[in-house]
Parts: C-alpha cells; structure tokens; sequence
C-alpha cells in the first residue's frame, strides 16, 4: 500500500545535507521517492507501507544526522 508522509527535519542547512538525506532514504526496500529541502526544514516520502514503516524512515534520517521533530 502506498504511502506519502512530510516530516520536519532539524539540522539540513544545505544541498548536501538534502542529498545525504535523499540517498540514506532512497536506499531503503519500498521507499519511491524523496524530497528534502533544507529551508523549509522539510523531507517527503512516498513508501510502500508492505515493505518498509515510519520508523525505519526516521531512523535512516537520524543516522543520516538530523533530527525528526
């Protein structure tokens, strides 16, 4: 089931911030697509639900170092 879901994230402050952030969570199985932009301070995903869940896209955003509000 598809999912779309934006996130609040703290700590990008440039295009390759949004890239790390943008590679982190493409590499996930079910994630199709992402966007990030550092001065709205906001990340987007489109996922399958069957394949992949919230917490694994916030923990992919921690390890990338930036914080979900």
């Amino acid at each position: 089931m598809a999912e779309s879901i934006e996130l609040t994230v703290t700590g990008m402050k440039c295009g390759g911030c949004e890239s790390n952030v943008k590679t982190k969570l493409g590499a996930i199985d079910g994630v199709h697509a992402v966007t990030a932009s550092s001065k709205e301070k906001k990340v987007g995903v489109d996922y399958d639900a069957a394949k992949t869940d919230l917490a694994a896209i916030k923990a992919a955003i921690a390890e990338a170092g930036f914080t979900v509000e």
